[in-house]
């Protein structure tokens, strides 16, 4: 046995199989193909094998000197809505197969029955074999052709049962239980394990779709279900355990939940309010009064007084009495600004004494009283003695 050849050399198979046909003459030994009665229509079983029995006579052959020559044997597979298919062939001695297709007697032979092995679902159709041969002088040709059907089946694959809805008492449930693959359809029947050993039928079965229906469950229906799918073939089980509860639906418990959270916000939510509002009560007034005591002495920066060549104050700011309060002013708050104007000063001379230290001087310009300049945040200035040369002594 060899490999098929190629799509051309397959139609070039096909074209000689129809010329033979037609170029076939009518003669004395007419070609009859058969096949047995009743066997027209043939059931396999996925992944065995399976013979397609087929042969042929000649009627009115004439003496044995003058055989007749077998030319050629082709077996088609022919499925809805594909085209011809060629699944084996024998032309003057070489036969061509797919895999897993044979012939079951070594040609030349009148038998010409087909092999299949290792089916599958996809091998199922209509399976024609035809059969050419001619004289031994090769004038006289005659054809015949038989179809037998074939049918792969498919046992249920091991099927997958589920549990729809909340088994809790007094509700109802359905039990699902579904092959993917079977040929034909499998058909479904629902038990219950011992030691109950309880079989279930219609209403409540659904045979076709295999699901059970239970209503108004109770604790005494708990227990392991088994879901069977069978077709003439073969059958699959698969179980599912009912353990039906007492307890609160999740309704009842997922409420309790949320109405739980729901306190806990709100708790929390009353105790930070009341941090805030306790926080602001304790908060001192950082309010500033208009008629507030200035300090008395406030240290003096560097480089924040001037004075001028003629012994004259001209200006003191007093840093810290300038630097503005901290944090935003409050409403209706008065924020006060302190200076002191540039005025000149008489510079009044002292009489000189060895050892004696300059005495301060507070005076009192404009008729501004020092308590006045006090709280304006004046500072008393000591001045140096002057000479008549005006230079400082």
């Amino acid at each position: 046995m060899v490999s098929l050849p190629r799509p051309p050399a397959t139609s070039l198979l096909r074209f000689l199989f129809l010329g033979l046909t037609t170029l076939a003459s009518p003669s004395q030994a007419q070609l009859q193909l058969h096949v047995p009665a009743g066997l027209t229509r043939l059931k396999a079983v996925e992944g065995a094998e399976v013979v397609l029995p087929a042969w042929y006579t000649l009627q009115g052959q004439v003496s044995s000197s003058q055989p007749w020559d077998l030319l050629a044997v082709m077996w088609f597979l022919e499925q809805e809505g594909k085209d011809l298919n060629q699944v084996l062939a024998y032309i003057s001695g070489v036969t061509s197969s797919k895999p897993g297709v044979s012939l079951v007697y070594s040609m030349p032979s009148q038998n010409v029955s087909l092999r299949l092995q290792g089916l599958q679902e996809k091998d199922s159709g209509s399976y024609r074999c035809s059969v050419n041969v001619q004289d031994h002088q090769g004038i006289k040709r005659s054809h015949s052709s038989k179809t037998l059907e074939l049918r792969v089946l498919v046992p249920p694959a091991s099927p997958s049962c589920r549990l729809l809805g909340v088994p809790r008492v007094g509700t109802n449930v359905t039990l699902s239980c579904q092959s993917p693959r079977s040929k034909p359809a499998a058909q479904y029947q629902w038990e219950r394990a011992p030691p109950s050993a309880q079989v279930f039928f219609a209403p409540v079965l659904d045979a076709i779709r295999g699901s059970l229906s239970l209503t108004n469950l109770s604790s005494p229906m708990s227990g392991v279900y088994i879901c069977k799918a069978h077709n003439e073939v073969g059958s699959a089980q698969c179980n599912v355990t009912l353990e039906v509860s007492t307890g609160p639906g999740p309704a009842v418990v997922a409420g309790a939940v949320v109405g739980t959270l729901v306190g806990l916000g709100l708790l929390a939510g009353l105790v930070l309010l009341y941090q805030r509002r306790s926080k602001a009560l304790e908060e001192p007034a950082n309010d500033i009064k208009e008629d507030a005591t200035a300090p008395r002495t406030l240290p003096w920066p560097k480089g924040s007084d001037t004075i001028s060549k003629n012994g004259t104050l001209s200006s003191v700011t007093s840093a810290r009495a300038l630097r503005h309060p901290q944090g935003p002013p409050r409403p209706g708050a008065l924020t006060p600004t302190l200076s002191l104007s540039s005025q000149v000063l008489p510079s009044p001379r002292l009489p000189r004494t060895d050892g004696a230290q300059p005495q301060p001087i507070s005076p009192s310009p404009g008729g501004v009283s020092s308590s006045a300049l006090s709280r304006m945040g004046a500072v008393p200035v000591m001045v140096p003695a002057q000479s008549q040369a005006g230079s400082l002594v």
